[in-house]
């Protein structure tokens, strides 16, 4: 039997978490939005988040051991040191203390110790190793507020936004906006797309590539929004332009560390603005960023909007891969910065 809609993502945000209130807080901005009905797992690393994996809630009562140690490879490859454990239980269901201690017995069989493990259910919280009746009552305690905690005091001051108010309204946040159906926006975006066939495709794959440049500069000195046309007439030719593979492997490994939250701004603009039939390579693009910087719900998220955009998509099954198989987001970008030096000499090279 496997979890229910078993998409696990990975989110790496290094803070010391001191109280069950402190993972209750961490745990939203660790997924980027409040869940429901899922079990999430944290590893612990030097008694800090190494990562935090979220599953959907098993749809069925009857679970086999394996798919549980499957669950816990994940922290296993990350040489967790410990883990605690939540239960979003959904509000039909009343197992959610036997599917923690499900989940503790697959722990305790790769011998990666469980340092907490809460249930929450119909708006309560306990620990269901706390043993202090005093602490954690049989009823439960009322969810606390996170905008108030520690947790999320401290990353807002890390630049980080408060999470979702539910998967919803991340969904939103890349959601099309108005601009995706304009029919004079498409023409300017059809106009720019790259033909394969072209015997001089290399000098449309360079413009393409430099269009991308051109565009993150904006948003790196804040020009972004000051001309609108100008704005929009090079949106469009770097929607295009990564339609063509050479132009969009070039984007993939374009930014650094110093650039990746601008590439990031980008990418998110053009994915809600790109039409139809455009928005699959961008959303791409925004996945693999979101990925990197450890916003693992979006990465999924910004998948289904390119496989909703083109199911045939390789780069998005692939991406989807990757992602479900937890993969480090170090790693991952270790391969796109191995790539781009090959990419750079097909484009920019005569």
């Amino acid at each position: 039997m496997r979890f229910c809609g078993c998409s696990r993502e990975t989110f790496p945000l290094m803070t010391t978490l001191t109280s069950p209130h402190d993972l209750l807080a961490a745990v939203p901005f660790l997924i980027g939005y409040h869940p429901t009905n899922s079990l999430v797992i944290v590893c612990l690393k030097d008694d800090a988040i190494g990562m935090a994996m979220r599953v959907d809630y098993p749809a069925d009562q009857e679970v086999h051991d394996d798919t549980y140690d499957s669950l816990i490879f994940h922290l296993v490859r990350e040489g967790a040191q410990g883990a605690l454990l939540v239960a979003y239980v959904p509000e039909d269901r009343n197992d959610g203390e036997e599917i923690l201690s499900n989940i503790a017995m697959a722990m305790s069989r790769a011998e990666i110790p469980l340092r907490e493990s809460l249930l929450i259910s119909h708006g309560k919280w306990r620990s269901t190793i706390c043993t202090d009746r005093d602490c954690c009552p049989p009823e439960g305690r009322a969810l606390p507020e996170i905008r108030t905690s520690r947790v999320a005091v401290e990353q807002i001051a890390q630049g980080r936004p408060m999470p979702f108010a539910d998967v919803e309204g991340l969904n939103d946040s890349i959601a099309s906006l108005p601009l995706s159906n304009d029919l004079d926006f498409l023409a300017t975006v059809h106009s720019y797309v790259i033909d394969p066939e072209d015997e001089e495709i290399q000098i449309s794959q360079r413009q393409g590539a430099t269009s991308v440049i051109d565009l993150v500069t904006r948003f790196v000195d804040g020009s972004i929004g000051k001309d609108f046309e100008s704005d929009q007439e090079i949106s469009a030719r770097v929607i295009a332009s990564v339609g063509d593979i050479q132009v969009r492997d070039f984007a993939l490994g374009s930014h650094d560390e110093t650039s990746i939250d601008f590439y990031w701004a980008m990418w998110r603009y053009l994915t809600r603005i790109a039409p139809s039939g455009f928005v699959a390579p961008i959303a791409c693009l925004l996945a693999a960023l979101s990925y990197e910087r450890g916003e693992g719900a979006l990465a999924q998220r910004s998948l289904d909007r390119a496989l909703a955009d083109d199911p045939s998509y390789s780069l998005a099954s692939l991406l989807r891969r990757v992602f479900s198989a937890g993969w480090p987001p170090e790693s991952f970008a270790a391969m796109r910065k191995d790539l781009h030096p090959k990419v750079c000499a097909g484009i920019f090279t005569a």
